[in-house]
């Protein structure tokens, strides 16, 4: 029997993966308690890892987090793309900071541990979202979830991912399907690797695109991608489809990783993203509601800025909030609330569009066909000349986070 139950909060949060636990995070750190929904029994850990640019670093030094990481993770400062069709290697040089590849879960649990235990609320389902006015052009955001539970927000963020139950409700339109899929996981070596501590990219002429980057001295980040969606099944079947069909003449060191993965870790899914122009002119915001993360700005992998770009939306959203707070000594001020979540849309709607579009081309470029002219491009110009321009979009501050006085904090 669903029980009523009725609740009020500052701020609520849908969503509990990596632009929602920081959003939670970035919020603490200006003396705001947000409770975060998640319709999961616990942590997400679904996608295995993710690289991190030095955009993400510099949002993780915002939110108090990156120490906890970078002592766990060695930065790769280069690597290189192999053209299994010409046998010609390019290398890439990565930046001075480099970059790291990190473990989701890893990510996940450093942001959750700033957090109040009581910050996150398990099993909680979003079934509708309404409006209650209050006077004065205020307004309040109602939640229900499933369980019969009604939680009213002064602020609502909807970090509730590529499928997005707030974005709908904004009339965000629907992602769209890139025409690529992709395969990730771990691969293992308990004995230790014997593989230099670089990334190793193969691209063919088919469209198909794989790699494989160290995490430590004993596991691996994978991918796999290629053109339509046909993998399906159990791990174990994913994982012989990769090695026998789909990249069987890949070189031998990439196919011996995939022979390391961890089964536990195998995820398929279609690669989506949501138009550019559609952020660029959609409703990001409506009042004292928006959204962040794949919610906003779901893209493709190819610039490796999914992670990196949610982690952005979480820092400038709680810079917005904070000092609204400071305008109003200290105070959480519902009617401006509207106001510094439009401030934040405005800065956060023409960088995640940069990153949707530049993501695609890249993963367009990458994905391209067998006609000479094609492949002229891909291995000529794209990785010597406009690869390095689309990695430069990595190379962004966010900026910092307010110092807020509140005894909302803890």
């Amino acid at each position: 029997m669903k029980r009523e139950m009725e609740m009020m909060e500052d701020v609520v949060i849908v969503g509990a993966g990596i632009a929602g636990l920081a959003t939670a995070v970035a919020l603490k750190r200006v003396g705001v308690r947000a409770l975060v929904l998640e319709r999961s029994q616990g942590i997400r850990t679904t996608g295995a890892a993710l690289t991190l640019f030095p955009n993400a670093w510099l949002a993780l030094d915002a939110l108090g987090v990156s120490h906890k990481l970078t002592r766990s993770y060695d930065p790769l400062f280069k690597g290189s793309v192999t053209n299994i069709n010409t046998g010609d290697v390019q290398q890439v040089l990565f930046s001075e900071q480099g970059i790291r590849t990190v473990h989701r879960k890893a990510l996940l649990e450093a942001l959750a541990e700033e957090l109040p235990t009581d910050t996150i609320r398990f099993s909680s389902k979003l079934a509708a979202i309404e409006i209650q006015e209050q006077g004065g052009g205020a307004s309040i955001a109602v939640v229900h979830l499933e369980d019969g539970t009604a939680i009213k927000s002064k602020v609502l963020i909807g970090c509730d991912g590529v499928h997005s139950v707030v974005a709908r409700w904004l009339g965000l339109a629907e992602p769209v399907h890139s025409g690529r899929s992709a395969v990730r996981s771990l691969a293992v070596f308990p004995q230790g690797h014997r593989f230099n501590h670089e990334v190793q990219l193969f691209v063919d002429q088919q469209g198909k695109r794989a790699a494989f980057i160290p995490l430590n001295d004993s596991e691996f980040y994978w991918f796999f991608t290629c053109k339509g969606e046909n993998m399906t099944g159990e791990p174990e079947q994913i994982q012989r489809e990769v090695l026998e069909k789909y990249a069987e003449n890949f070189p031998s060191i990439y196919l011996d990783v995939v022979r390391h993965a961890d089964l536990s870790t195998i995820s398929w899914a279609p690669l989506i993203f949501r138009h550019p122009w559609r952020i660029i002119f959609g409703n990001l915001n409506k009042g004292n509601i928006t959204v962040a993360g794949d919610a906003m700005h779901p893209m493709t992998p190819e610039l490796g800025q999914g992670g990196g770009s949610s982690l952005e939306d979480a820092v400038v959203l709680g810079r917005h909030i904070g000092n609204s707070i400071i305008k109003n000594g200290g105070q959480f001020v519902e009617g401006d609330m509207a106001k510094a979540i439009d401030d934040y849309v405005k800065e956060r709607r023409w960088r995640a569009a940069l990153l949707v579009t530049g993501s695609y081309l890249s993963g367009w470029i990458q994905h391209g066909g067998a006609k000479w002219w094609e492949r002229f491009f891909k291995d000529r110009l794209f990785f010597k000349y406009i690869f390095g321009f689309l990695a430069g979009l990595a190379h962004y501050n966010c900026g910092n986070l307010p110092a807020v006085s509140s005894g909302k904090e803890d």
